[in-house]
């Protein structure tokens, strides 16, 4: 589990760094119809037990959504179309109230495949074989170019000319750049305060 956190770490600040969203932005998936919020709604629905989706929500939520489901596999039983549209309907309440649950804003339900970011798929598929070695691996990699590259960049900027200021200028602009990129890696691989946090919030709840 601490090395799954940790490739979890690497990618939320290889991705922070890269221009991708956190959680709740471009780079979450749990507002996609193939994601792991809208698998269980339909596990949940499919099965009659409503236990499939109280994870994803806090227990203050849990009344809402209780009340949701009843009446939704009411409406199911009455028609193929009632049933799609009541499992849309579902789906999209059990979504937001998620999202609303982390902070983050409901903008809709995202078609299947809308997550370009290989690492979300790849921390999917871990859970699904039970090893994270192949995320590891992914955000390993990452890692390497993005240091490597910035690196590059970083002493290719560096002048040993005293006198041009301005070139020393840009090279300490560069340096400063490369320095904050790896210490946004460090931390976020190494601090689990956030984390701990959050798992305080839904207890609390």
């Amino acid at each position: 589990m601490r090395k799954l956190w940790l490739a979890t770490a690497f990618t939320l600040a290889f991705s922070g760094l890269a221009g991708f969203a956190c959680p709740g932005g471009a780079s979450a998936h749990c507002d996609t119809v193939d994601g792991p919020v809208v698998t269980a709604a339909r596990q949940a629905l499919e099965s009659g037990n409503l236990n499939h989706v109280l994870p994803w929500v806090s227990k203050a939520d849990e009344a809402e959504i209780r009340a949701t489901f009843e009446h939704v596999r009411k409406v199911r039983a009455l028609g193929a179309e009632a049933k799609e549209l009541a499992d849309r309907y579902f789906f999209e309440t059990l979504v937001r109230v998620h999202r609303a649950g982390e902070g983050a804003p409901y903008t809709g339900l995202k078609p299947a495949g809308s997550v370009e970011n290989p690492a979300v798929a790849a921390a999917d598929q871990a859970f699904e074989n039970g090893s994270a070695q192949a995320l590891i691996d992914l955000l390993a990699h990452q890692v390497r170019e993005g240091v490597g590259s910035h690196f590059a960049e970083a002493l290719a900027a560096q002048s040993e000319e005293v006198d041009n200021v301005e070139a020393r200028r840009q090279g300490v602009h560069a340096y400063v750049e490369f320095v904050h990129y790896v210490e946004g890696i460090y931390e976020a691989a190494s601090k689990s305060g956030e984390r701990e946090s959050h798992h305080r919030i839904i207890e609390e709840h």
